[in-house]
């Protein structure tokens, strides 16, 4: 079942499914393995991405396979990508558990949503809209309840991680933070684990989770996390849209 090892860890059982553990699968579950597998590779040749220069200006498009292989010397493309955290009313951060099907970073922990927006009908979409659409693939949230003015876009960073030397990262990831009492379906292709960590237990949950966590996140957490998290009723003020931020990831 979704989220049970995730949170059992630091919550007691009572509490754990009052507050935690996961909805249904916004999507029919695959018949198989080999479906879930057969859409992570489709969606390698599928999905074009936005190539971006340092300055996040488009440069050109790239399937998602070629941003995310790396190189023989290490490189690859540079581009742009979004990261949502997600908090409900009470101000807890939903925190998932990436797919063991997923290309990059399979069974990683991370942040609520993180993609890319992508080059559709001859056009670049915009990142919220981006946001909005894999908030909805991701975690089931319905698209009449994603309202752009409810995102908070708080800065750029540009980090390049390696992964596992063959499906890497290099991007200029757009940070947008999201508050409200959303309903969760999460699509199992995607998340095999989630739950909704309060602020003043995260320090103490981090070291129980049964894996590792994503390069982005991971920065996020190092470097601004706390601040913006303590923060929530005055995000406005902390923005910093014309900066781009470069962090060194420590894997």
């Amino acid at each position: 079942m979704l989220v049970r090892s995730f949170a059992r860890s630091l919550w007691s059982t009572a509490r754990v499914e009052k507050r935690f553990l996961a909805s249904k699968p916004a999507k029919p579950e695959p018949n198989s393995m080999e479906d879930i597998e057969a859409q992570q590779a489709a969606a390698l040749d599928n999905d074009i991405c936005l190539l971006v220069d340092e300055k996040d200006n488009m440069i050109g498009t790239a399937t998602k396979r070629v941003c995310h292989t790396v190189g023989p010397d290490g490189s690859i493309p540079l581009h742009r990508a979004f990261s949502v955290f997600l908090f409900n009313k009470r101000g807890d951060m939903l925190l998932q558990k990436r797919s063991s099907q997923k290309v990059t970073y399979p069974d990683y922990y991370t942040n609520a949503c993180c993609s890319h927006p992508l080059f559709i009908d001859g056009k670049p979409e915009d990142v919220i809209t981006a946001a909005q659409r894999r908030l909805n693939h991701e975690l089931g949230i319905p698209m009449d309840q994603l309202d752009a003015s409810q995102f908070t876009y708080l800065t750029r960073i540009h980090y390049h991680d390696p992964g596992d030397g063959v499906w890497g990262e290099h991007e200029l990831d757009h940070i947008l933070f999201l508050q409200g009492d959303f309903p969760v379906k999460p699509n199992s292709a995607e998340i095999s684990e989630y739950c909704y960590v309060p602020k003043n237990e995260f320090n103490a949950f981090i070291p129980t989770l049964e894996g590792p966590m994503t390069p982005w996140f991971n920065m996020v957490r190092r470097h601004r996390l706390k601040l913006w998290w303590d923060n929530l009723h005055r995000l406005d003020e902390l923005k910093e849209t014309d900066k781009i931020h470069k962090f060194i990831s420590e894997n």
